[in-house]
């Protein structure tokens, strides 16, 4: 085989796989502008203000007794914007899948220490904890320690490529952002009906 031959083929495959990293390069910052814009409108804020009241008049209207404890409304808001947020999401992402998954992991879980604990197995010992030295070697650098801890913040991205943490990470906070603003907004305007309701009513009293 001719030796100009063999390079120029090599040059060619080189130069093929250069264009389909560029490719994909490009299609995956397209992704993620596209995704942040569509957080960012006004009508992805709107559509998910709606979904959310209605989520929670459902929720309210299934646990109305009894009345749960202030500290345990919190947690059913917040799980269930969560969950409206993903659903928003359309399960395209991994966070919003992990986020939709979850309820069904936590009611099997839920049956699981039932029966456990209606067996009496006994619990399992706890591993004793590392000493300092192997607590030094285990430990990460700065870098792979941060990638590591932001791994665990987004919802189902533990152990995915770096890339694909940050598109998610990205995208992630992007929705987050998006729910701020809408429940700040919603707060407003809960906040602005109240005072007018205690306006009218004290105003009728007189």
């Amino acid at each position: 085989m001719d030796s100009n031959n063999f390079f120029h083929d090599l040059h060619a495959d080189t130069s093929l796989e250069s264009s389909r990293k560029k490719r994909r390069k490009i299609e995956a910052e397209s992704h993620s502008s596209e995704t942040e814009i569509k957080w960012k409108s006004e009508s992805a804020q709107r559509i998910y203000a709606v979904k959310l009241v209605e989520a929670l008049q459902r929720t309210s209207s299934q646990n109305a007794p009894p009345a749960p404890s202030e500290a345990a409304g919190g947690r059913v808001v917040r799980d269930v914007a969560d969950r409206v947020l993903a659903m928003a999401a359309k399960g395209r992402t991994r966070w919003s899948r992990a986020i939709l998954a979850s309820r069904l992991r936590l009611t099997m879980l839920r049956r699981h220490r039932k029966v456990k604990k209606a067996s009496g197995s006994a619990s399992r010992p706890r591993k004793p904890l590392p000493t300092a030295v192997e607590d030094r070697k285990n430990r990460l650098p700065a870098v792979g320690n941060r990638v590591k801890i932001l791994s665990r913040l987004v919802p189902g991205c533990k152990g995915i490529p770096v890339t694909n943490l940050l598109e998610e990470a990205g995208d992630y906070i992007a929705a987050l952002q998006m729910q701020v603003r809408a429940m700040t907004a919603l707060t407003e305007i809960i906040s602005v009906s109240q005072g007018d309701r205690l306006g009218s009513s004290s105003s009728s009293q007189a």
